[in-house]
């Protein structure tokens, strides 16, 4: 039997209800979109990027797209993302994302927020998006904006709501340490490793007391794991234990299938100067120290490789687009973008794709339509 024709992007996003009134539609909704994804592959920052990309590579598009009333002026793209619902634009973000996304049994999932600081103004407060990096496929796999008077902890439940995360590892960061949290991630069929610090004060306080007693007696009894690293004249010296041996805090602290608790311990020395961190973790995960050591340190793969490139790559911060919704819009836009960018397998820096983008037609087709 023939399997179903998978969904092209252009297919799925062309499902979005076109919040535009009708006889005021001169250019198609899924051309405006394709325009700015392509536009952000590219290196293109602003609604005016948008048009002027459309303008020099319109002989191109015109080979898959309508293009009835040809380019769409700035002002065309800011009002289209301004009242675009950004609710509809990430349900098709995440259909796609499920075409996509490969199985990988045990990929660490790593949940974190990130302020797009140039999108505030004097009468509202900077767009706060809370987003999913799974690190294996390289993807963000969803995000969520924080609501204008809340934060992380509230937006965190919805995100997981929508994953997909049967067998994965979620990690999260202190801020995400909640019992509801824990509770949500076992119900999605995934396992957690939550970072436990002052915002949990009476079970930092129990971790440091066990894990400290724990080292004066040489870590007798707790799986062990070491690992070390150097580069550009650092040396990084990460140690991770861990034990299930926890019936003394389950009595004091009731959280969703808690099987163990971890202590990593990271060393750096850069010239002649020596670090020395501590931090503590919870899971739902067995005392596999190796397991929980790669969880931690997949988890910042999400600030290496999704935060750090949207600032740096595609100059999140710097963006000053606010209105209506287009800054929530435009952020799922970078995303997009940014998983295409991440799926192509040939050589090269995300910047250097960038600029092929822009250049080369035939390699901005092929991502394209990865």
């Amino acid at each position: 039997m023939t399997p179903p024709k998978q969904k092209t992007l252009i297919e799925i996003f062309s499902g979005i209800s076109d919040p535009r009134v009708a006889r005021t539609r001169e250019h198609r909704l899924i051309d405006i979109l394709v325009i700015a994804v392509c536009t952000a592959m590219s290196g293109g920052e602003s609604f005016t990027d948008c048009a002027e990309f459309g303008k020099a590579k319109y002989a191109w598009l015109k080979i898959f797209l309508e293009l009835p009333g040809g380019i769409p002026s700035h002002d065309t793209f800011n009002r289209v993302f301004a009242r675009l619902d950004p609710e509809a634009f990430r349900d098709c973000f995440l259909e796609w994302v499920a075409v996509v996304r490969e199985v990988v049994g045990g990929e660490v999932v790593a949940i974190d927020g990130k302020r797009l600081r140039r999108s505030g103004s004097a009468w509202q407060r900077a767009l706060h998006m809370v987003s999913a990096w799974a690190t294996a496929n390289r993807l963000v796999l969803g995000q969520v904006r924080t609501e204008e008077k809340s934060n992380e902890i509230t937006a965190i439940p919805k995100l997981l709501e929508m994953l997909i995360l049967k067998g994965c590892i979620v990690t999260i960061d202190a801020m995400g340490c909640q019992k509801e949290i824990a509770g949500r991630i076992r119900a999605k069929e995934a396992d957690y490793v939550l970072s436990v610090k002052g915002n949990q004060e009476t079970l930092l306080a129990d971790l440091d007391l066990f894990f400290t007693d724990a080292r004066s007696r040489g870590f007798a009894g707790l799986a062990a794991h070491r690992e070390v690293t150097g580069d550009h004249g650092r040396i990084e010296t990460r140690r991770c234990w861990a034990t299930d041996d926890i019936d003394w805090l389950r009595r004091d602290h009731d959280w969703t299938d808690l099987k163990s608790i971890a202590l990593v311990e990271r060393t750096r020395t850069i010239s002649e100067k020596t670090t020395v961190e501590l931090a503590y973790f919870i899971t739902s995960l067995g005392p596999d120290a190796a397991v929980i050591a790669n969880a931690v340190r997949a988890h910042w793969g999400i600030e290496n490789q999704l935060h750090w490139v949207l600032d740096v790559t595609f100059r999140e911060d710097q963006s000053r687009i606010r209105t209506g919704h287009a800054a929530e819009n435009m952020a799922m836009v970078r995303h997009l973008a940014l998983n295409l960018l991440k799926r192509d397998t040939s050589k090269g820096s995300l910047r250097a794709k960038q600029k092929r983008a822009g250049w080369d037609t035939a390699f901005l087709q092929r991502v394209l339509t990865v």
